[in-house]
């Protein structure tokens, strides 16, 4: 048998946004929950909707949220196994225990979010330095993969684990949003373009965890810090990589000029407002945009919220074809078929799109 072109014996191998995908993680919603209240939770997500971060209504969602979601990520695995792809998923954990440090004490959050919590480039697999407290073991989910990755050749490192102190999060308008005092990132922050990373600094991310993200990948990499573009948490609805030199952008949030310099020169697809899926909360974890939070499984084939017919005419009408799966709950679970997926290993080279 011939191999396929850029075909890798890794079992971790991604280069970018695009590639044909070959192995991917889905995660799972059993016993998610809203983590306890802390300094944190309510500085990145809650401080609109509440007075205190005593105000968080901390507990589990509801079974009819975590049941449905169960439902439609056992569409989604179906359709991309029917695609020909490998699919894995988390560990189910109970994330009522509660953990801590010797300087505050939490609980978790879930295992619904792969894209948060691990970053592949290349044949590394990183552990990023999450800046909810909630969040600090939830690679223990994946742990049963990182180490068969491992023993099949990837590697696998992990950022410092950070202190999360009190004092490293500020309200708008009181300061920074992540103090640069450690480097903090979630993943989903980062894009990647070949040898151009794209890192978002954000409420999610600061400047210290994408100077940490450089040095970590070495010189053949060139990390982007996005500043002032937006101020929530990840980069994957408002910049979506679509193609090699074609790039989907969020109009309320990026201006061409905003672009950094490995993208002034593709093709700009601007997205159309996006399709309201609802919440079973009084408010939505997570904006109307989450609806531009999908992935490609090639540069011609597109996964995407069923709900968002506007979006899925505008690829149609570029040439990307789309298939269609439901995610009712992406806006109280706060997130879309990207931030629920991770991609492990796509067949393709490491090239400059320049």
């Amino acid at each position: 048998m011939v191999p396929a072109p850029h075909a890798s014996p890794c079992p971790v191998h991604v280069h970018n946004e695009w590639d044909p995908l070959e192995e991917i993680i889905v995660g799972v919603p059993d016993f998610a929950q809203v983590p306890s209240p802390g300094p944190d939770l309510f500085a990145i997500e809650y401080h609109e909707h509440h007075a205190s971060p005593e105000q968080i209504p901390s507990g589990p969602y509801e079974p009819r949220v975590i049941e449905e979601t169960r439902e439609d990520l056992a569409i989604l695995v179906e359709t991309l196994e029917g695609l020909g792809v490998i699919v894995r998923r988390p560990e189910r954990g109970d994330h009522r225990r509660e953990f801590g440090t010797p300087e505050w004490r939490s609980n978790g959050e879930y295992n619904y979010c792969p894209r948060d919590v691990l970053l592949p480039v290349g044949d590394l697999i990183i552990e990023t330095p999450m800046p909810l407290r909630s969040r600090l073991f939830e690679p223990y989910a994946y742990k049963q993969l990182l180490l068969e990755y491992f023993r099949g050749g990837a590697r696998w490192i992990s950022a410092p684990k950070p202190r999360l102190a009190d004092g490293t999060w500020s309200l708008p308008g009181e300061g920074p949003a992540l103090a640069n005092d450690e480097p903090l990132f979630d993943a989903a922050n980062v894009v990647r373009a070949g040898r151009d990373i794209l890192y978002l600094v954000s409420c999610s991310g600061n400047r210290m965890g994408g100077e940490w993200l450089q040095r970590a990948l070495g010189r053949e990499y060139r990390v982007h810090l996005l500043e002032g573009v937006y101020e929530g948490t990840h980069l994957d609805t408002t910049i979506t990589l679509l193609g090699p030199g074609k790039v989907l952008l969020n109009p309320a949030r990026i201006r061409r000029e905003e672009l950094p310099p490995v993208l002034r020169g593709w093709d700009v697809l601007w997205a159309p407002e996006m399709i309201d899926t609802g919440t079973t909360w009084p408010y939505a974890r997570a904006s109307i945009w989450s609806g531009m939070n999908f992935f490609m499984v090639n540069p011609q084939l597109a996964i995407v919220n069923k709900d968002q017919l506007p979006l899925i005419r505008l690829l149609e009408r570029h040439g990307i074809d789309t298939l269609r799966v439901p995610l009712r709950h992406c806006r109280t679970l706060s997130g879309g078929l990207h931030c629920v997926t991770l991609d492990i290993r796509r067949r393709g080279a490491l090239e400059s799109y320049r």
